[in-house]
């Protein structure tokens, strides 16, 4: 049984930080590449408009998405190669983001130029680069390849999007927040352990859960590749059948205050089933880790944001995550150097139970 603290009794004041006007550096996923073709796609991100299209060349382009010349939405033109055509006035836009066509023009102006976001494809999903200093992509936080999604023996991702109405930092908090696993998805943890390294931070867990893994033990391996991009490998079960699945979670902030979420799932298929057998119980599957990730969003929409939490002993590092996530808010040369030294963090359940 908690014991009580023999302190005086004041009231605790949450407190909340005015958000700074800024986004975190990283790498952002932006769903599945297959979904950008030819036709340009208006893309609400960073507190502004992006345009994204892919070109002749077969690479996607992604650009600031208002034209500079009289504010028009190039989203709302068309594709010429790899450039954009203004709708209203046709100046065109190269996929570097300088002009190079004005039709009415002798001379085109030296500061006809927009932003240009790098952008790759890597496990079937399109990724763009956000610096708000611009320095290009840290190659050491390229998004690892996952050998399992190029497979036969994987089912292709099942993706969903959502806005969240609250800022990204509720979301990356349960990287660390054991304590909520119980109460919010019926899922009894035995084992977790934090690791951060770097522009990575990893959540390992053992334990049970009433939604993916019935009777038997739940394990999960979750990192987040940089603040915006995490994929999970689980195991858990299905109608008594062992079941291995990879989790995306992704998201990409609208504005201060919401942000998009990408939720995907992929499952391994289980040999001896035919392939329609193999699909009904990957849908299955799918549609009980959609529900109990959900079960967090509810949370998110109704609670409020507290930069001083009252925490205890069994909550995890959640103070240790908060300043990993940071280091993406500053600029890169003030990004502590602690982080290139791994740390771990156990919860002792052990010790808790005795």
């Amino acid at each position: 049984m908690s014991q009580v603290a023999q302190v005086p009794r004041q009231p605790h004041i949450i407190e909340a930080a005015e958000l700074p006007d800024r986004y975190a550096r990283g790498w952002y996923c932006l769903g599945l590449a297959s979904e950008y073709t030819s036709t340009p796609v208006k893309l609400n991100y960073f507190g502004t408009r992006l345009v994204a299209y892919r070109g002749d060349d077969g690479e996607i382009h992604i650009l600031d998405g208002y034209c500079p010349h009289m504010g028009a939405d190039l989203s709302e033109g068309c594709v010429e190669g790899s450039s954009i055509r203004c709708p209203f006035h046709a100046w065109r836009w190269g996929a570097d983001g300088v002009c190079d066509d004005i039709p009415y023009a002798k001379r085109i102006p030296a500061k006809a130029v927009i932003r240009s976001y790098p952008t790759l494809e890597e496990n079937h999903l399109l990724f763009m680069w956000f610096d708000p200093e611009g320095n290009p992509p840290i190659e050491e936080q390229r998004p690892p390849r996952i050998d399992d999604v190029f497979s036969d023996d994987w089912t292709i991702w099942q993706m969903d999007l959502m806005t969240i109405n609250t800022n990204a930092r509720e979301l990356i908090d349960n990287m660390a927040d054991v304590a909520h696993f119980g109460p919010i998805h019926g899922a009894p943890i035995t084992e977790f352990k934090n690791i951060v390294y770097k522009h990575t931070y990893r959540q390992e867990l053992t334990g049970g859960s009433e939604l993916l893994a019935e009777d038997g033990a739940l394990s999960s391996e979750a990192t987040y590749y940089g603040p915006a991009y995490m994929n999970t490998y689980m195991t858990g079960q299905a109608g008594g059948v062992d079941i291995a699945s990879r989790l995306l979670v992704t998201h990409v902030p609208i504005n201060h205050n919401s942000f998009d979420l990408r939720f995907g799932v992929a499952v391994r298929k289980i040999a001896g089933m035919s392939e329609q057998q193999n699909e009904e119980m990957a849908r299955e599957y799918v549609q009980q880790n959609r529900t109990a990730f959900f079960q967090d969003v509810h949370i998110w929409h109704t609670k409020t944001r507290v930069d001083n939490p009252v925490l205890c002993d069994g909550d995890g590092p959640i103070t240790r995550l908060r300043q990993w996530y940071n280091q993406f808010y500053v600029d890169v040369a003030e990004v502590p150097q602690a982080f290139n030294e791994k740390r771990e963090y156990v919860v002792d359940y052990a010790l808790r139970n005795t």
